[in-house]
């Protein structure tokens, strides 16, 4: 297969643990063609979506783990399929991106789809399952979020459009910076913060459960450090192995059908004490820990699964 992916620059990719690079290198092992681009260099031409894009090689064991051919001008109806890899946030650029790639629809197997991608912020999707999340609110009012952090004796405020853990606070009733810490993450009332009661992950972790096309590849907990309340893995969280429980399987199954509906065929989800915290859809990670800790190949099952899939659009 032709596959092409579109994703943030080759400076950007951790070979250890960069979970685009890891399908990458499964894609190469499987013997398909791969092609780099950025969202930017994604164009319409003549009713049809092209990419400036330029042949991938990728070699974990070398010093450039992610080596750049030239640039061809390569026709993305042509191409079996299109891996949308890049690093949110979804700002007008990837809605752009979106909108350009909605011409291969039935033509070009796109993943995640675009509509599902533009339809699906990584914040708030979840809240379409209102008994699956913690207690949440979405608001720009101060007095709001504190009567709600006051409620639950402590709360975590997150940007909607943030990824990685960026922004992301814990809001202590008692903290005589609170109010200072709600007027700069709401831009003094002027932008809406997702506020949920806090969920202690020090001893539990939570669980990043990646699915393919709504089933489950694995799940990997992820534990925070000493100084930080937070396990996002890009900022030094501690990964586990870990397995599914009847919650994470209750979760998963109310998520299903939406999410192939969604055409939200990659995804990570975020499981914490039985709750449903994020849908990751945008650039999910972790499938190279969990095939680290687990010693099976799930981006091998990716790949098939595009492999399938693929074939079926012909």
């Amino acid at each position: 297969m032709d596959i092409v992916v579109v994703m943030d620059g080759p400076e950007t990719v951790d070979p250890e643990t960069d979970t685009s690079f890891g399908l990458m290198l499964a894609a190469h092992e499987r013997d398909h063609r791969l092609w780099h681009c950025t969202a930017s260099n994604v164009e319409l031409v003549d009713g049809r979506p092209r990419a400036r894009a330029r042949r991938a090689h990728v070699d974990e064991h070398a010093t450039e783990a992610l080596r750049l051919g030239d640039t061809n001008d390569v026709d993305l109806t042509a191409a079996d399929v299109v891996l949308i890899r890049t690093d949110p946030p979804f700002d007008v650029a990837y809605l752009k991106l979106t909108l350009l790639l909605d011409h291969l629809a039935g033509r070009t197997l796109v993943v995640n789809a675009p509509r599902g991608l533009r339809n699906a912020n990584e914040k708030l999707y979840a809240h379409r399952f209102a008994d699956l999340v913690p207690p949440t609110i979405v608001t720009s009012n101060a007095e709001r979020i504190v009567a709600f952090a006051r409620s639950h004796g402590a709360a975590v405020a997150k940007p909607i459009e943030g990824h990685g853990g960026r922004g992301v606070m814990a809001l202590r009733a008692d903290d005589s910076n609170l109010p200072s810490i709600i007027d700069t993450l709401t831009s003094r009332g002027r932008t809406q913060v997702l506020v949920q009661r806090f969920l202690d992950v020090a001893t539990t972790g939570d669980k990043r459960i990646l699915l393919l096309d709504g089933k489950p590849l694995g799940a990997i907990q992820r534990f925070p450090t000493v100084d930080d309340f937070r396990a996002n893995i890009c900022i030094g969280g501690r990964v586990a192995a870990c397995d599914l429980d009847d919650d994470d399987r209750r979760i998963v199954e109310r998520l299903r059908p939406a999410l192939r509906d969604d055409g939200l065929h990659f995804v990570g989800i975020d499981v914490i004490d039985g709750h449903l915290s994020e849908v990751n859809v945008t650039s999910p990670t972790g499938i190279r820990q969990l095939g680290a800790l687990t010693d099976s190949r799930p981006d091998i099952e990716v790949i098939r699964w595009l492999e399938r899939t693929a074939a079926s659009l012909l």
